[in-house]
């Protein structure tokens, strides 16, 4: 028989074995952070259909930006948890990072056979403007979590903006890679701008988080409706929110 002190031992080290393997996030993760984690799942998912289907890509990145959204939604309900504005970042930078970039690298790569085996010219803005893309996304997230995170506007042109507008203008038609390597150059710069965007109120994001969810599941009904009408008001903020649409107090 064991003496009692070395059994209370091997009780607690079983304690402490268990307490190790027992998942790290569990009782720390809100349902906020859940979406969020999901949506990160939703970047990646759009990136690998991109090579395949770029129009499933496009309607996983739009269904990754109504997740992003949500979250928004539910830590005001359930409240926040202290990783929340760290994944919610970390996210962003896979859904509206890597996923729209190598979006419109395969669309490029699919229209132009491009291969890498040469370098030329194509190729090389193939790689490149994508590749300035994700590094912008990054700075700007970056600089959102460390300044603009308590503010009711943000500086430079939102990640997920930048998405919808390459997503929605897949979906609504605009197939032509040149244009949308052309516009994720423009988003680059934008991104890392110092030009305020305020905060969508309630009505309008729920308004927009509904026609997303049209373009997400029929997106060519009605001579593509929903998409174009994503496209049109994404565009409309982008260019006239920072003179035009009210600040929230």
């Amino acid at each position: 028989m064991e003496h009692p002190e070395t059994e209370r031992t091997k009780a607690t080290l079983g304690e402490k074995t268990g307490m190790q393997l027992r998942p790290r996030f569990l009782g720390r993760l809100g349902a906020a952070d859940i979406v969020t984690v999901a949506n990160a799942a939703l970047g990646f998912t759009a990136a690998v259909a991109a090579m395949t289907d770029p129009g499933l890509a496009a309607q996983l990145i739009l269904l990754a930006a109504i997740a992003d959204g949500l979250d928004g939604v539910l830590a005001r309900v359930h409240g926040s948890t202290q990783v929340g504005e760290y994944v919610d970042s970390l996210a962003d930078v896979a859904s509206f990072g890597v996923a729209p970039a190598v979006f419109v690298y395969a669309i490029a790569g699919r229209s132009w056979e491009l291969e890498l085996t040469t370098l030329s010219v194509p190729e090389l803005t193939a790689l490149a403007i994508p590749a300035l893309y994700v590094a912008a996304a990054v700075v700007r997230l970056g600089m959102y979590t460390a300044y603009d995170l308590d503010d009711r506007t943000t500086r430079g042109v939102q990640t997920t903006l930048a998405a919808t507008v390459l997503a929605a203008a897949y979906l609504s038609g605009v197939t032509d890679p040149a244009l949308l390597l052309g516009a994720t150059g423009v988003f680059v710069y934008l991104m890392i701008t110092s030009i305020e965007y305020p905060e969508l109120s309630e009505r309008d994001a729920l308004a927009m988080g509904v026609v997303q969810a049209g373009a997400v599941l029929a997106p060519l009904a009605f001579a593509r409706v929903f998409p174009r009408a994503l496209l049109a008001a994404a565009l409309a903020y982008l260019l006239f929110a920072p003179m035009l649409y009210p600040r929230s107090r």
